[in-house]
Protein backbone atom coordinates (compact mmCIF):
# COMPACT_ATOMS: atom_id res chain seq x y z
CA UNK A 1 0.00 0.00 0.00
CA UNK A 2 1.35 3.63 -1.50
CA UNK A 3 1.20 6.18 1.40
CA UNK A 4 -1.51 8.04 -0.35
CA UNK A 5 -3.81 4.82 -0.37
CA UNK A 6 -3.07 4.91 3.37
CA UNK A 7 -3.89 8.84 3.76
CA UNK A 8 -7.10 7.89 2.32
CA UNK A 9 -7.89 5.09 4.40
CA UNK A 10 -7.39 7.06 7.20
CA UNK A 11 -9.59 10.15 5.50
CA UNK A 12 -12.73 7.57 5.16
CA UNK A 13 -12.69 6.41 8.32
CA UNK A 14 -12.44 9.67 10.38
CA UNK A 15 -15.51 10.52 8.00
CA UNK A 16 -17.45 7.75 9.32
CA UNK A 17 -16.36 8.37 13.17
CA UNK A 18 -17.58 11.69 12.75
CA UNK A 19 -20.67 10.81 11.12
CA UNK A 20 -21.91 7.93 13.71
CA UNK A 21 -20.76 10.58 16.44
CA UNK A 22 -23.33 12.89 15.36
CA UNK A 23 -26.05 10.26 14.88
CA UNK A 24 -25.17 8.98 18.45
CA UNK A 25 -25.13 12.45 20.17
CA UNK A 26 -26.51 12.22 23.85
CA UNK A 27 -28.27 16.06 23.43
CA UNK A 28 -30.52 14.13 20.55
CA UNK A 29 -31.30 10.71 22.50
CA UNK A 30 -32.05 13.23 25.92
CA UNK A 31 -33.93 15.34 23.80
CA UNK A 32 -36.09 13.31 21.86
CA UNK A 33 -36.41 11.09 25.31
CA UNK A 34 -38.09 14.34 27.16
CA UNK A 35 -40.47 15.49 24.20
CA UNK A 36 -42.07 11.84 23.80
CA UNK A 37 -42.68 11.59 27.79
CA UNK A 38 -43.77 15.26 27.94
CA UNK A 39 -45.99 14.50 24.88
CA UNK A 40 -47.43 11.62 26.79
CA UNK A 41 -47.08 13.35 30.55
CA UNK A 42 -49.03 16.44 28.60
CA UNK A 43 -51.79 14.72 27.16
CA UNK A 44 -52.46 13.03 30.30
CA UNK A 45 -52.51 16.28 32.19
CA UNK A 46 -55.19 17.80 29.82
CA UNK A 47 -58.13 16.45 31.80
CA UNK A 48 -57.40 15.44 35.09
CA UNK A 49 -59.34 13.81 37.25
CA UNK A 50 -60.90 15.36 40.54
CA UNK A 51 -58.51 12.89 42.84
CA UNK A 52 -55.52 13.89 41.02
CA UNK A 53 -56.29 17.22 41.62
CA UNK A 54 -57.27 16.75 45.62
CA UNK A 55 -53.69 14.71 45.35
CA UNK A 56 -51.93 17.79 44.19
CA UNK A 57 -53.56 19.72 46.44
CA UNK A 58 -55.62 21.58 43.25
CA UNK A 59 -52.00 21.97 41.44
CA UNK A 60 -52.20 19.89 37.63
CA UNK A 61 -49.25 18.62 38.54
CA UNK A 62 -49.19 16.46 34.64
CA UNK A 63 -49.77 19.07 32.57
CA UNK A 64 -46.86 21.45 34.41
CA UNK A 65 -44.14 18.54 34.46
CA UNK A 66 -45.37 17.44 30.41
CA UNK A 67 -44.79 21.18 29.23
CA UNK A 68 -41.51 21.36 31.29
CA UNK A 69 -40.58 18.26 29.80
CA UNK A 70 -41.60 19.09 26.27
CA UNK A 71 -39.17 22.68 27.02
CA UNK A 72 -36.31 21.25 28.35
CA UNK A 73 -36.92 18.55 25.23
CA UNK A 74 -36.89 21.03 23.13
CA UNK A 75 -33.81 22.88 24.35
CA UNK A 76 -31.59 19.91 24.12
CA UNK A 77 -33.07 19.81 20.48
CA UNK A 78 -32.18 23.20 19.28
CA UNK A 79 -28.68 22.53 21.32
CA UNK A 80 -27.89 20.26 19.54
CA UNK A 81 -28.85 21.91 16.08
CA UNK A 82 -27.49 25.45 16.41
CA UNK A 83 -24.48 23.76 18.29
CA UNK A 84 -23.38 20.66 16.32
CA UNK A 85 -20.26 18.53 17.86
CA UNK A 86 -16.99 19.21 16.12
CA UNK A 87 -15.19 16.34 14.66
CA UNK A 88 -12.71 15.26 16.17
CA UNK A 89 -9.52 15.67 14.55
CA UNK A 90 -6.68 12.93 14.99
CA UNK A 91 -2.73 14.10 14.52
CA UNK A 92 -1.11 12.09 12.15
CA UNK A 93 1.81 10.08 12.30
CA UNK A 94 4.81 12.14 13.25
CA UNK A 95 6.95 12.79 10.18
CA UNK A 96 10.62 12.24 11.57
Amino acid sequence: MSEHDVQREVTELQAKSATAARIFDLRRIIGGLFVLYGIIVTIAGINPSDATLSKAEGVNINLWTGLGMLALGIFFLLWLKLRPAAPVRSEGPAEE
